[in-house]
């Protein structure tokens, strides 16, 4: 034991003794440098308090009491260093009443209480009562060493990025002293006696601390600071634990030193009511929303975090996702939320007045009203209506034009106008927070600014609706004008054979072709009725092998009344019969109107192996090749008289969506040649 000691007792001097030059050098480094600000002045401090104590350890004992007074020393010093370092974060006038403050306070007191104690102890006392002193003064160098920790904890949150480069080796230097004190101390403090190792592993831990500072103060620029809301909610949380923590261990220890034989029931009571009280705090929103206006009234130069609140903005509007509430109501709380209001309602634009519309957790369905005053007075002033000051001023110019149901709910708080561009597209209604307030200029701007952007989103979600209410009537007035192509076409052929009824009455052939005329005229347009209908879906219709000549003699058989058509060879095809009936129809009608009454319009169907190419050719009038290039397939474009221009458009929308492709032969006065080419169907392809 004896050589154990004569080893630990050199290395505790030279430990001590190495931390107290290097802490004195950086002190006299630190001295010389021109900056006189406070965290440079306080560092200065901090160092030299951490010289003299290290220098009194080693040169006179760790147990003396003026060891023990330095050790004090030193810790108020660095608080005060960490303190300066806060205050420059932000506006001095304001941190100074922050709460973490009290914080700083307790642990300068704790260091003090521990200075006094050390100084009683050197009192002539009885060994108990000097055991009691030893052992509260050990208590509270534990509890201001963890009080220490946790600001050094709150001091690396506050750092900006730009303050990174220095700031963790700060932090980390004074965590390292921190916790060499805590382990000695409650070493000390559960085994009654100090552990030597640890004294000699706290010298040589403060020498390593010390070039750690060192490290620090090189990269350091102007010591300054930028505080995150996020970090000092967070910070102020864990500060609060431990008060917590504190208040509940010494509830305890009173409990067991004045309880007798009732302290184990009264330290399990102390247990429960401080965890009862605290899961209640939490539990209450209105403690959470006092904390952030106290945070933002004393820790930031403003109120608002702008970019966090503008990213939670956008993000509750852009964002819907999948069972999302309706954007009306998203705009809703997304304007509430930047105010903390629990509730809100959306006053829509309507008629010149303003009226209920989408309600975010807003209980009651307000009573109509027809006055249109509100609104023409937030279309003209763009104002926020704050209502507190409407109701203290009841003969005021916007008392009167703001409802009365609105006036005598007391928890409504202020009108928000939704202005886009110099419209008014509506107005939201705010419900009082939890923490009640005046509203100030950075309420009034963001509500402002927000309301414009909330304003955007309802006038974009209007143009979208009127866009597609468009879309459906064009959709309805492009199926119309097929349709009208069709009629038109049938039309033509009732009125041929009605022409000739007069002639071929008596003919049993014509009466019966003109019975078929008329079923195919009726079934034709008993489908395009059904296609004009807004319900109507055409059916899918699958590709498959077609018999290109039996469709086209279909056709043709139909027109023989208007026209002499002729098909020729055969081909089977891989296409939907539907579409491709309709294509031959479009074609051949064209071709027929084209042609003069006793011209002949041929069909000629050509089989490849790898296609089926079918012409459709008239010897009519025939077209000019910049028609044929610029207007042919364009919608409402024609060459004949009252034509619509649908058909050879219609017919390569159709031809193309199969996968086929169409071609036009045409010179005036010589007639016209289309060309459709369909993929042969698989089955010959196969055979080739």
């Amino acid at each position: 034991m004896a050589g154990r000691r004569a080893v630990i007792a050199p290395l505790t001097v030279w430990g001590h003794a190495l931390a107290a030059l290097l802490f004195g050098l950086l002190a006299l480094g630190q001295w010389r440098n021109p900056d006189r600000g406070w965290p440079q002045k306080t560092f200065v401090l901090a160092l030299t308090a951490s010289a003299l104590w290290a220098l009194a350890v080693a040169g006179i004992d760790p147990h003396d009491v003026a060891a023990r007074v330095a050790a004090s020393i030193r810790n108020i010093a660095w608080l005060a260093f960490m303190l300066a370092l806060v205050r420059r974060a932000d506006q001095p006038a304001r941190v100074g009443e922050a709460s973490v403050l009290a914080v700083y306070a307790m642990a300068i007191l704790l260091a003090v209480g521990a200075a006094g104690i050390a100084v009683v102890e050197t009192r002539p006392f009885d060994a108990k009562t000097l055991a009691a002193l030893t052992e509260t003064r050990l208590g509270l160098r534990m509890m201001g060493a963890v009080a220490a920790l946790l600001l050094v904890r709150h001091l690396h949150g506050i750092a900006g990025p730009a303050a990174r480069g220095w700031i963790r080796p700060t932090v980390a230097a004074l965590a390292t002293m921190w916790t060499l004190d805590a382990a000695v101390f409650a070493a000390g403090y559960a085994s009654g006696v100090w552990l030597a190792p640890l004294i000699v592993m706290r010298g040589f831990g403060m020498a390593g601390a010390a070039l750690v500072f060192a490290l620090a103060a090189h990269r350091g620029g102007d010591w300054s600071l930028s505080m995150s809301r996020t970090v000092a909610m967070r910070s102020l949380s864990v500060i609060g634990l431990a008060l917590y923590a504190v208040l509940t261990l010494l509830l305890i220890g009173l409990a067991d030193r004045l309880g007798g034989p009732n302290g184990r029931i009264l330290q399990a009571a102390a247990v429960f009511g401080t965890t009862a009280a605290l899961l209640t705090l939490v539990s209450t929103p209105w403690l959470r929303a006092w904390t952030k206006v106290k945070v933002a009234k004393h820790f930031f130069r403003h109120r608002y975090d702008y970019r966090a609140e503008w990213q939670r903005f956008t993000e509750t509007l852009g964002t819907p996702g999948e069972g999302a509430a309706p954007l009306a109501e998203r705009i809703v709380k997304a304007v509430a939320d930047l105010t903390d209001s629990p509730s809100g309602l959306l006053l829509v634009a309507a008629g010149g007045t303003l009226e209920a519309g989408a309600a975010w957790k807003w209980n009651d369905r307000p009573p109509a009203d027809s006055d249109d005053r509100l609104a023409r007075h937030l279309a003209v002033t763009a104002r926020i209506v704050e209502l507190d000051a409407v109701r203290a001023a009841p003969d005021g110019e916007e008392a009167a034009i703001v409802p009365g149901w609105i006036r005598e709910r007391r928890d409504a708080w202020a009108i928000v106008p939704l202005l886009h561009g110099t419209s008014l597209v509506g107005a939201i209604l705010l419900a009082r927070p939890p923490v009640d307030r005046a509203l100030d200029w950075e309420d009034l701007d963001l509500l402002r600014v927000a309301g414009r952007q909330a304003a955007s989103y309802l006038a974009e979600d209007r143009a979208h609706a009127k866009l597609a209410d468009a879309a459906r009537f064009d959709e309805f007035n492009r199926r119309f004008a097929f349709i009208l192509h069709d009629i038109k076409n049938l039309v033509s052929g009732l009125t041929l054979v009605a022409r000739n009824a007069e002639k071929h009455a008596d003919n049993p052939a014509f009466r019966t072709d003109m019975v078929a005329t008329l079923q195919d005229s009726a079934t034709r347009m008993n489908a395009l009725l059904a296609r004009l209908s807004q319900h109507h879906q055409p059916l899918a219709e699958a590709a498959q092998p077609v018999d290109v000549a039996a469709l086209a003699l279909r056709v043709a058989v139909a027109r023989q009344a208007q026209q002499a058509v002729e098909v020729r060879g055969s081909g089977v095809a891989c296409a939907q019969p539907g579409r491709l009936e309709q294509v031959l129809g479009h074609l051949i009608q064209n071709a027929v109107e084209a042609s003069a009454s006793d011209a002949i319009v041929s069909v000629e169907i050509v089989q490849t192996p790898s296609s089926v190419a079918v012409e459709i050719v008239d010897r009519g009038c025939g077209m000019s090749p910049a028609f044929v290039r610029d207007q042919l397939f364009r919608p409402f474009a024609s060459s004949k008289p009252g034509g619509f221009g649908i058909g050879a458009y219609e017919a390569r929308q159709l031809i193309e969506a199969m996968g086929a492709s169409i071609a036009v032969d045409s010179r005036e006065g010589e007639g016209t040649r289309f060309r459709l080419l369909l993929p042969a169907a698989p089955a010959l392809e196969s055979a080739a």
